[in-house]
């Protein structure tokens, strides 16, 4: 597969637009933790770090190692997040979208936005480019995944030392067959999103109605 390049940056950069700022976001499919969203601003005169990928085809010494690097090349680096309760109260793709427009308020002032994914009529955002696979196409989204990915690891890590029976320091927050064990004989914590139990744990199964006490 051919790495991410800098065509996309480049056609903005040509119009003048020297503060193009590449944003992606990890965490959508957790049952446990914050979504976390990075904005990314490179230089006009930036060279591609040669490794960096979509943050999923990378271990975590990798992507350790290119969360370094990436800083050091980057103009500016803002990480965003929205809160289990955000996302419980307004939904994951809204709570996405704040965790995205929080990011990107940290790097401001920015010409225009490259955005992993698609945007619905709700999001909030102006001058910005939605890229379906941008993190796979476009380097400075691809290391915008990685910065959101470390950054948020790092975090559920930390969370892991106060919840060890969850094993988020190896799920990080993901509906793994440990994670449901654990939620099954542990129960919730206030890190574990309320919202995505029936979707992600069968509705009116046993476990999922006895953790929402249904």
């Amino acid at each position: 597969m051919e790495p991410p390049s800098l065509i996309y940056e480049q056609a903005y950069w040509q119009q003048g637009y020297c503060r193009v700022v590449g944003v992606d976001e990890v965490g959508r499919g957790c049952l446990a933790g914050p979504v976390v969203a990075a904005a990314v601003i490179l230089p006009v005169d930036c060279v591609p770090l040669a490794e960096v990928r979509d943050s999923k085809q990378l271990n975590p010494r990798q992507r350790s190692r290119l969360f370094t690097e990436i800083a050091k090349q980057a103009i500016a680096i803002g990480i965003g997040s929205a809160s289990v309760a955000e996302i419980d109260q307004v939904n994951i793709l809204q709570a996405t979208y704040r965790a995205m427009a929080r990011a990107l308020a940290r790097v401001a002032p920015w010409d225009h936005a490259l955005i992993d994914g698609k945007l619905t009529k709700t999001a909030p955002f102006e001058r910005v480019t939605a890229i379906v696979g941008g993190d796979r196409h476009s380097y400075s989204i691809a290391c915008a995944s990685i910065i959101a990915k470390v950054r948020r690891d790092r975090f559920m890590a930390r969370l892991a030392r106060r919840y060890p029976q969850y094993g988020w320091e190896r799920n990080v927050g993901y509906s793994t067959p440990q994670h449901r064990q654990a939620l099954a004989q542990y129960g919730l914590t206030p890190w574990h999103r309320r919202s995505f139990l029936k979707s992600l744990l069968h509705p009116n199964s046993p476990l999922c109605n006895a953790l929402l006490g249904e």
